[in-house]
This record gives structure tokens, sequence and C-alpha cells, in this order.
């Protein structure tokens, strides 16, 4: 009898192939992932415009095709700036209360032309994805919960999906409203809902996971995303008063920042304990077949977050510029100057403020910079516009 062998990911990059495992039959993949021919981009340009899935501008990396991005029911590029308020009232004491409702469901999703992955969701109908599809849409990452510092935040989850979950938020809370198995309301079992409630502290930039057994595979399967407290201005003096004001929502100083958010996350596709695909927010070159377009003179502010599994280490490098980061995004000054790559373990996370005043026009590369993530997914452009 043959002796068959399964594909693994370095198979891919050592035998030339653009990308990603998890398709089956050697016509998929000559369809889908083989670089075209006769591209008329320049080196490192983007010849593709929205998604023309011609790359051979940037040597043949990336994918042919294009994501349905309606079948996702969410676009990557909303995803960057997909914060979720809440519902807002005051408590008899004044403190102001956020609340939000969470569902946890399984869904697939599409993550790179033509691979399909089962994932689990978490979705919030106070969402931007639910209000710009006028339902209740379960994304991955899940909605980025923002709030202000000293608020209440009060979560209802509710477990819709097949298996056990919670949500474990990163920030400072009483144990019992850890979400994590036998402590306070431990498991959510399916059909069943608790109640998580906290101050939110300290501000930065942070998120939350479910915290079920098996870990690794709970979060892989896609219950994961932001959580962002802004800092409270009126807490702080001098030049940290005035930075404050940028990074708080309700604040008219903020709408001159161009926030986006980016968790950087991987999928094995096939099981087999490796990721055969990369990206940021999910879709595998989502950002280099359709670039984010900025305005070269308003300072850009991503919350990077980390939350890959099955690989130790993912990265954050910017082409011909340099950044500040902000670790963990727990201070309001940088905690790194001038630097142009990081690093991140899983659930490390901070703030990258970048500017691009002055540069000329053009296409300026995001990636990981560990060339096997960029090559199978984390890779993209921020298009400096005119």
């Amino acid at each position: 009898m043959e002796n068959k062998k399964a594909v693994s990911r370095r198979d891919f990059i050592k035998y030339g192939l653009t990308s990603l495992a998890g398709l089956t039959g050697v016509a998929a993949f000559s369809r889908r992932f083989f670089p075209q021919t006769g591209g008329t981009g320049g080196v490192g340009v983007p010849s593709g415009g929205d998604g023309g899935g011609d790359h051979s501008g940037h040597g043949g990396l990336g994918t042919v095709g294009e994501v349905d991005h309606t079948f996702n029911r969410f676009h990557p590029h909303d995803l960057l700036h997909d914060f979720d308020y809440g519902t807002i009232s005051q408590l008899e004491t004044g403190q102001t209360l956020r609340e939000y409702e969470f569902i946890a469901v399984d869904r697939e999703i599409e993550i790179a032309p033509g691979v399909y992955f089962p994932a689990w969701v978490y979705s919030s109908p106070t969402s931007q994805a639910s209000q710009k599809f006028g339902q209740v849409v379960g994304t991955v990452p899940g909605p980025t919960i923002r709030c202000i510092e000293g608020e209440r935040v009060r979560i209802t989850f509710i477990n819709a999906g097949s298996h056990p979950h919670t949500m474990h938020f990163h920030g400072i809370h009483a144990a019992r409203m850890d979400g994590v198995p036998g402590v306070g309301a431990g498991m959510i079992q399916p059909g069943s809902s608790t109640v998580y409630e906290f101050d939110a502290f300290p501000f930065g930039c942070h998120l939350y996971h479910c915290h079920a057994i098996p870990l690794k595979r709970h979060i892989h399967k896609g219950l994961y995303g932001g959580f962002i407290i802004d800092p409270d201005p009126t807490k702080y003096t001098g030049e940290e008063h005035e930075v404050a004001k940028t990074r708080n929502h309700t604040y008219p100083e903020n709408q001159q920042v161009h926030e986006m958010v980016m968790v950087l996350n991987g999928f094995d596709t096939n099981f087999d304990g490796e990721n055969e695909v990369y990206a940021a927010n999910s879709i595998a070159f989502a950002y280099m077949n359709q670039s984010i377009k900025i305005n070269g003179d308003q300072l850009q502010r991503i919350y990077m977050i980390n939350i890959t599994e099955f690989d130790p280490i993912n990265s954050l490098h910017i082409h011909a510029n340099f950044f500040n980061y902000f670790d963990h995004g727990t201070t309001l000054l940088p905690t790194h100057k001038i630097i142009d790559t990081i690093m991140f373990c899983q659930a490390q996370r901070g703030i990258v403020e970048v500017s691009f005043k002055g540069f000329e026009p053009g296409h300026y590369m995001i990636h990981a910079h560990q060339s096997e993530l960029a090559e199978l997914g984390w890779m993209g452009f921020l298009e400096v516009e005119a």
C-alpha cells in the first residue's frame, strides 16, 4: 500500500506555494494559490487594487480570488474600527454603567479564498457589525469592548454554542468574576447564561477570551476580542492630561487620531497543532489585497493584540518608518520610543503610534517579522494618500 504523508505548513513554503493548507485536492490549490502571471504592478506596489488577486508585484505572495465577506457578515476593514460602546446609564451612586450582551455561537467563517473554518464566535447586538447587518453577527475576533476607566461594566453572557464557554477579562476584578472553571459561575453550559460585572481598571489595551478547557482549543477556535479601557483625563495633569484626552473616545481630541484595532491570530485548518493561516483580524492578506488608506497628516494609533495559538511569538514590523509603543497601553507616555519592530507572546498587547507626516504617498508594508507568518497571511499595507 502506498505510504501517504500529510503536507505541513512548512512544506508549502519549501515547495514555493504561496499559501495555505486545509484545501483538498491539487486542483483546488492550483486554482486558488498559485500566483498569477502577467501583472503590471511595480515592485512592492499592490496591483490588485481592492482585491484583484494579482500579487506579481510583490513576489507572488498572497491568495488568488476573494473572500466572501457577505457570507462572513463582517469585513476585515470594518473590524479595524468595530468599537462596541454598549448601552450607557447611571447607577444611583452617579457612576456610569455600561451594559453589554455577548452571545457565543458556532458558525463557519471563510478565512482565505475557499478556506472555511468551523469557528466558535462571540456576538453582540451593540457591535457595529451587528448594527450594519441588522442582526446579531458573530465575528472573529469578537467585538472590541470600549469603556472608560472607573466605569462599571456589566456583561450578560449567553452561551448559545454547543460546548461550555466563559468570558475571561484581562484587567482588575473580583475572583468570582474571572470567568475560569471552578471559580464564581465557572463554565457556562450550552443554553445557560451568567453576568460578569466589575469596575474598569486599569486603562489600557486589554483583551477577553474564553477560558474553558481545553483552553488552547477554545481560544484558537475564535473566542476572543479586544477590551479597550480609555483613560479618564480628569484624573491626570500636565502632559498626561493632554495625552489622555486623545485616548478617550468622548473627547474631540480623540477624533483627530485615526485609531485601529488589529488582533493577530492564526488558524489550524487541519487540527494538527500547527497553524496554516495567519492574519491580522482573521482574513489572510486582507490588508494587502485591500490596503488600509490613511491620511499622512493624522497620527495613526493601532491597538495591537496577539492571541495566536500554537506559536510562542508573533510580531509587528512597519517598513520605512519608526513608531512609539505603549506596552499593554497602561501608560500615557511611551514605554518604547523610535522602534520599527515589536514582538508579542500570546495575550501580550499594546498601543502602536506612528506618524507619516511629511512622507511621500505610497504603500508602507506592515507584517510579522517571522517570515513564515508573513508568507502565510500576516502581511498588509498602510497606504498613505496624497
